[in-house]
Protein backbone atom coordinates (compact mmCIF):
# COMPACT_ATOMS: atom_id res chain seq x y z
CA UNK A 1 0.00 0.00 0.00
CA UNK A 2 1.37 3.71 -0.95
CA UNK A 3 1.03 6.41 2.06
CA UNK A 4 -1.95 8.63 1.01
CA UNK A 5 -1.04 12.32 0.80
CA UNK A 6 -3.23 15.82 0.26
CA UNK A 7 -1.09 17.24 -2.86
CA UNK A 8 -0.54 21.14 -2.41
CA UNK A 9 1.12 21.28 -6.04
CA UNK A 10 1.06 19.44 -9.77
CA UNK A 11 4.10 19.48 -12.19
CA UNK A 12 2.85 19.84 -15.78
CA UNK A 13 5.04 18.00 -17.77
CA UNK A 14 4.17 18.33 -21.55
CA UNK A 15 5.97 17.56 -24.47
CA UNK A 16 9.25 16.11 -22.25
CA UNK A 17 12.07 15.74 -23.81
CA UNK A 18 11.36 17.92 -26.43
CA UNK A 19 13.56 21.34 -25.82
CA UNK A 20 15.05 21.74 -29.40
CA UNK A 21 11.05 21.76 -30.46
CA UNK A 22 10.00 24.22 -27.44
CA UNK A 23 9.62 27.14 -30.15
CA UNK A 24 7.76 25.56 -32.47
CA UNK A 25 5.06 23.90 -30.53
CA UNK A 26 4.97 27.77 -29.10
CA UNK A 27 4.31 28.68 -32.13
CA UNK A 28 1.73 26.09 -32.89
CA UNK A 29 -0.12 27.01 -29.92
CA UNK A 30 0.21 30.17 -30.14
CA UNK A 31 -1.14 30.74 -34.03
CA UNK A 32 -4.38 28.02 -33.37
CA UNK A 33 -5.09 29.89 -30.15
CA UNK A 34 -5.44 33.20 -32.04
CA UNK A 35 -6.89 32.62 -35.01
CA UNK A 36 -9.97 30.25 -32.95
CA UNK A 37 -10.19 33.63 -30.77
CA UNK A 38 -10.49 35.75 -33.72
CA UNK A 39 -12.88 33.87 -35.89
CA UNK A 40 -14.79 32.73 -32.78
CA UNK A 41 -14.88 36.66 -32.02
CA UNK A 42 -16.02 37.94 -35.56
CA UNK A 43 -19.06 35.12 -35.61
CA UNK A 44 -19.78 36.95 -31.97
CA UNK A 45 -19.88 40.19 -33.10
CA UNK A 46 -21.56 39.45 -36.64
CA UNK A 47 -24.74 37.75 -34.90
CA UNK A 48 -25.16 40.74 -32.25
CA UNK A 49 -24.30 43.30 -35.13
CA UNK A 50 -26.58 42.12 -37.49
CA UNK A 51 -30.23 42.45 -36.92
CA UNK A 52 -31.28 39.58 -39.60
CA UNK A 53 -29.30 36.95 -37.55
CA UNK A 54 -31.06 37.91 -34.44
CA UNK A 55 -32.32 34.19 -34.46
CA UNK A 56 -32.58 30.93 -32.95
CA UNK A 57 -30.01 29.39 -34.65
CA UNK A 58 -27.88 32.04 -34.61
CA UNK A 59 -28.05 32.66 -30.78
CA UNK A 60 -27.07 29.13 -30.56
CA UNK A 61 -24.40 29.94 -32.81
CA UNK A 62 -23.06 32.62 -31.13
CA UNK A 63 -22.97 30.41 -27.84
CA UNK A 64 -20.97 28.16 -29.39
CA UNK A 65 -18.47 30.12 -30.33
CA UNK A 66 -18.36 31.53 -26.83
CA UNK A 67 -17.94 28.05 -25.94
CA UNK A 68 -15.02 27.84 -28.45
CA UNK A 69 -13.09 30.71 -27.31
CA UNK A 70 -13.59 29.28 -23.05
CA UNK A 71 -12.22 25.70 -24.80
CA UNK A 72 -9.21 27.04 -25.74
CA UNK A 73 -8.73 29.86 -22.85
CA UNK A 74 -8.77 27.41 -20.63
CA UNK A 75 -6.16 25.32 -21.17
CA UNK A 76 -3.54 27.37 -23.52
CA UNK A 77 -2.63 31.01 -22.23
CA UNK A 78 -0.99 28.52 -19.18
CA UNK A 79 1.14 26.54 -21.43
CA UNK A 80 2.17 29.23 -23.23
CA UNK A 81 3.03 30.26 -19.86
CA UNK A 82 4.89 27.56 -18.79
CA UNK A 83 6.92 26.98 -22.40
CA UNK A 84 8.16 30.85 -22.43
CA UNK A 85 8.94 31.08 -18.43
CA UNK A 86 9.54 26.99 -18.08
CA UNK A 87 7.81 27.17 -14.78
CA UNK A 88 5.23 23.95 -14.91
CA UNK A 89 4.60 23.93 -11.06
CA UNK A 90 0.36 24.37 -10.76
CA UNK A 91 -0.79 24.69 -7.24
CA UNK A 92 -3.47 22.02 -6.54
CA UNK A 93 -6.59 25.19 -6.47
CA UNK A 94 -5.00 26.19 -10.05
CA UNK A 95 -5.17 22.60 -11.58
CA UNK A 96 -8.67 21.82 -10.44
CA UNK A 97 -10.18 25.51 -11.38
CA UNK A 98 -8.69 24.75 -14.55
CA UNK A 99 -10.67 21.04 -14.67
CA UNK A 100 -13.47 22.78 -13.54
CA UNK A 101 -13.66 25.52 -16.26
CA UNK A 102 -12.96 22.76 -18.74
CA UNK A 103 -15.65 20.39 -17.44
CA UNK A 104 -18.17 23.24 -17.49
CA UNK A 105 -17.41 24.29 -21.13
CA UNK A 106 -17.80 20.65 -22.43
CA UNK A 107 -21.18 20.04 -20.67
CA UNK A 108 -22.07 23.39 -22.46
CA UNK A 109 -20.80 22.14 -25.40
CA UNK A 110 -22.84 18.57 -25.07
CA UNK A 111 -25.84 20.25 -24.34
CA UNK A 112 -25.74 23.05 -26.83
CA UNK A 113 -24.78 20.70 -30.01
CA UNK A 114 -28.22 18.77 -28.94
CA UNK A 115 -30.04 22.03 -28.32
CA UNK A 116 -28.53 23.25 -32.36
CA UNK A 117 -29.89 19.51 -33.64
CA UNK A 118 -33.51 20.54 -31.91
CA UNK A 119 -33.30 23.81 -33.63
CA UNK A 120 -33.14 22.54 -36.87
CA UNK A 121 -35.49 20.32 -35.88
CA UNK A 122 -38.13 22.66 -35.31
CA UNK A 123 -37.69 24.53 -38.47
CA UNK A 124 -38.03 21.55 -40.99
CA UNK A 125 -40.65 19.33 -39.03
CA UNK A 126 -42.79 21.69 -37.72
CA UNK A 127 -42.18 25.26 -39.18
CA UNK A 128 -45.85 26.97 -38.36
CA UNK A 129 -45.03 26.39 -34.85
CA UNK A 130 -40.83 27.47 -35.15
CA UNK A 131 -41.58 30.95 -33.81
CA UNK A 132 -43.81 29.88 -30.91
CA UNK A 133 -41.32 26.93 -29.56
CA UNK A 134 -38.16 28.44 -29.98
CA UNK A 135 -39.33 32.24 -28.84
CA UNK A 136 -37.10 34.78 -27.47
CA UNK A 137 -38.28 34.23 -24.04
CA UNK A 138 -37.60 30.78 -24.68
CA UNK A 139 -34.38 30.72 -25.80
CA UNK A 140 -33.14 33.17 -23.08
CA UNK A 141 -34.32 30.36 -20.54
CA UNK A 142 -32.84 27.82 -22.57
CA UNK A 143 -29.52 29.55 -22.57
CA UNK A 144 -29.65 30.29 -19.30
CA UNK A 145 -30.22 27.04 -18.26
CA UNK A 146 -26.95 25.02 -20.73
CA UNK A 147 -24.77 27.31 -18.40
CA UNK A 148 -26.23 26.71 -15.55
CA UNK A 149 -26.57 23.05 -16.01
CA UNK A 150 -23.06 22.97 -17.06
CA UNK A 151 -21.80 24.82 -14.36
CA UNK A 152 -23.53 22.74 -11.12
CA UNK A 153 -21.90 19.36 -13.22
CA UNK A 154 -18.63 21.06 -12.86
CA UNK A 155 -18.86 21.74 -9.81
CA UNK A 156 -20.30 18.62 -8.28
CA UNK A 157 -17.54 16.58 -10.64
CA UNK A 158 -14.63 18.89 -8.71
CA UNK A 159 -15.74 17.92 -5.61
CA UNK A 160 -16.07 14.29 -6.34
CA UNK A 161 -12.85 14.15 -7.06
CA UNK A 162 -11.46 16.52 -4.67
CA UNK A 163 -12.56 13.70 -2.26
CA UNK A 164 -10.05 11.12 -3.19
CA UNK A 165 -6.68 10.91 -1.86
CA UNK A 166 -3.50 11.06 -3.50
CA UNK A 167 -0.54 8.95 -3.61
CA UNK A 168 0.97 8.26 -6.79
CA UNK A 169 3.37 10.58 -8.36
CA UNK A 170 2.47 14.49 -8.48
CA UNK A 171 3.50 15.30 -12.15
CA UNK A 172 1.18 14.96 -15.19
CA UNK A 173 2.07 14.18 -18.30
CA UNK A 174 0.05 16.43 -20.64
CA UNK A 175 -0.28 20.48 -20.53
CA UNK A 176 -3.52 20.98 -18.80
CA UNK A 177 -5.19 19.26 -15.58
CA UNK A 178 -7.11 17.05 -17.63
CA UNK A 179 -9.76 14.47 -15.89
CA UNK A 180 -7.51 10.92 -17.10
CA UNK A 181 -4.36 13.02 -15.56
CA UNK A 182 -5.92 13.93 -12.14
CA UNK A 183 -7.23 10.18 -11.19
CA UNK A 184 -4.12 8.67 -12.27
CA UNK A 185 -2.52 10.32 -8.92
CA UNK A 186 -4.98 9.18 -6.78
CA UNK A 187 -4.54 5.95 -4.52
CA UNK A 188 -8.63 4.35 -5.24
CA UNK A 189 -11.91 6.07 -7.05
CA UNK A 190 -14.34 7.21 -4.54
CA UNK A 191 -17.93 5.65 -4.73
CA UNK A 192 -19.06 9.72 -5.26
CA UNK A 193 -17.39 9.65 -8.23
CA UNK A 194 -17.88 6.62 -9.95
CA UNK A 195 -22.24 7.75 -9.69
CA UNK A 196 -21.21 11.06 -10.93
CA UNK A 197 -19.33 10.33 -13.61
CA UNK A 198 -21.92 7.71 -14.57
CA UNK A 199 -24.49 10.04 -14.54
CA UNK A 200 -22.66 12.88 -16.33
CA UNK A 201 -21.79 10.14 -18.92
CA UNK A 202 -26.05 9.25 -19.24
CA UNK A 203 -27.26 12.62 -19.20
CA UNK A 204 -24.64 15.03 -20.68
CA UNK A 205 -23.25 12.95 -22.51
CA UNK A 206 -25.34 9.93 -24.35
CA UNK A 207 -28.70 11.25 -24.26
CA UNK A 208 -28.00 14.46 -26.13
CA UNK A 209 -26.37 12.14 -28.31
CA UNK A 210 -29.27 9.81 -28.42
CA UNK A 211 -32.04 12.82 -28.85
CA UNK A 212 -29.74 14.43 -31.48
CA UNK A 213 -29.87 11.10 -33.47
CA UNK A 214 -33.65 11.00 -32.97
CA UNK A 215 -34.34 14.44 -34.71
CA UNK A 216 -32.20 14.02 -36.96
CA UNK A 217 -33.70 10.60 -38.13
CA UNK A 218 -37.11 12.68 -37.86
CA UNK A 219 -35.43 15.54 -39.96
CA UNK A 220 -34.37 13.20 -43.10
CA UNK A 221 -37.54 11.52 -42.98
CA UNK A 222 -39.18 15.13 -43.90
CA UNK A 223 -36.35 16.24 -46.39
CA UNK A 224 -36.85 12.76 -48.37
CA UNK A 225 -40.86 13.20 -48.71
CA UNK A 226 -40.06 16.78 -50.54
CA UNK A 227 -41.35 17.16 -53.72
CA UNK A 228 -38.51 19.29 -55.37
CA UNK A 229 -35.01 18.54 -55.58
CA UNK A 230 -34.46 22.32 -54.62
CA UNK A 231 -36.61 21.96 -51.63
CA UNK A 232 -34.26 19.26 -50.45
CA UNK A 233 -31.44 20.73 -50.89
CA UNK A 234 -31.78 23.46 -49.21
CA UNK A 235 -33.29 22.03 -46.03
CA UNK A 236 -30.00 19.42 -45.76
CA UNK A 237 -27.71 22.47 -46.58
CA UNK A 238 -29.08 24.03 -43.29
CA UNK A 239 -28.37 21.07 -41.02
CA UNK A 240 -25.07 21.18 -43.25
CA UNK A 241 -22.86 22.75 -40.77
CA UNK A 242 -24.81 21.18 -37.59
CA UNK A 243 -23.99 17.54 -38.70
CA UNK A 244 -20.11 17.89 -39.53
CA UNK A 245 -19.82 19.73 -36.08
CA UNK A 246 -20.95 16.54 -34.47
CA UNK A 247 -19.43 14.31 -36.51
CA UNK A 248 -16.05 15.80 -35.69
CA UNK A 249 -17.18 16.51 -32.04
CA UNK A 250 -18.18 13.16 -30.78
CA UNK A 251 -15.77 11.35 -33.25
CA UNK A 252 -13.09 12.77 -31.86
CA UNK A 253 -14.57 12.18 -28.36
CA UNK A 254 -14.97 8.13 -29.50
CA UNK A 255 -11.20 8.18 -30.27
CA UNK A 256 -10.81 9.56 -26.84
CA UNK A 257 -11.84 6.41 -25.71
CA UNK A 258 -10.00 4.09 -27.25
CA UNK A 259 -6.20 5.78 -26.19
CA UNK A 260 -4.70 3.51 -23.83
CA UNK A 261 -4.69 4.77 -20.03
CA UNK A 262 -0.53 4.61 -20.71
CA UNK A 263 -0.11 6.60 -23.92
CA UNK A 264 0.78 9.62 -23.01
CA UNK A 265 1.44 11.17 -26.55
CA UNK A 266 -1.68 9.75 -27.67
CA UNK A 267 -3.54 11.91 -24.86
CA UNK A 268 -1.95 15.38 -25.74
CA UNK A 269 -2.58 14.86 -29.33
CA UNK A 270 -6.14 13.86 -28.80
CA UNK A 271 -6.59 16.93 -25.84
CA UNK A 272 -4.97 19.39 -28.48
CA UNK A 273 -7.25 18.19 -30.93
CA UNK A 274 -10.25 17.98 -28.37
CA UNK A 275 -9.55 21.38 -26.65
CA UNK A 276 -7.91 23.55 -29.08
CA UNK A 277 -8.11 22.36 -32.97
CA UNK A 278 -12.15 22.17 -33.00
CA UNK A 279 -12.78 24.74 -31.00
CA UNK A 280 -11.22 26.30 -34.36
CA UNK A 281 -12.52 25.06 -37.10
CA UNK A 282 -15.84 24.96 -35.69
CA UNK A 283 -17.07 28.42 -36.38
CA UNK A 284 -15.09 28.11 -39.97
CA UNK A 285 -17.32 25.22 -40.74
CA UNK A 286 -20.26 27.86 -40.08
CA UNK A 287 -18.97 30.53 -42.08
CA UNK A 288 -17.95 28.58 -44.69
CA UNK A 289 -21.43 26.96 -45.27
CA UNK A 290 -23.97 29.77 -43.88
CA UNK A 291 -24.58 32.23 -46.98
CA UNK A 292 -25.97 34.42 -44.16
CA UNK A 293 -23.15 34.30 -42.05
CA UNK A 294 -20.49 34.77 -45.09
CA UNK A 295 -22.50 38.03 -46.33
CA UNK A 296 -22.53 39.56 -42.68
CA UNK A 297 -18.61 38.97 -42.60
CA UNK A 298 -17.97 40.34 -45.78
CA UNK A 299 -19.89 43.33 -44.38
CA UNK A 300 -18.03 43.82 -41.48
CA UNK A 301 -14.77 43.38 -43.15
CA UNK A 302 -15.64 46.19 -45.71
CA UNK A 303 -16.83 48.40 -42.85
Amino acid sequence: MKNETSITYFYLLPFSGETRSKPFITAFFFLIYVVGVLINSSIITVICLEVQLHKPMYLFICNLSIVDIFYSSVTVPKLLHMLLSGNHIVSSAQCYTQFCFFFLVGAAEDILLFIMAYDRYVAICNPLHYHRILSYRNCSLITIGIWTVAFLNSVVYVTSILNMSSCHSNVIHQFFCDPRSLTKTTCRTSQLFIVVTFVEFLTLAFVPLMCTFISYFQIFSVISKMKTKESRKKSFSTCSSHITIITIYYGAGLLGYFIPLYSEVLDIIFNTIYSNIIPMINPIIYSLQNSNIQSALLRLVRG
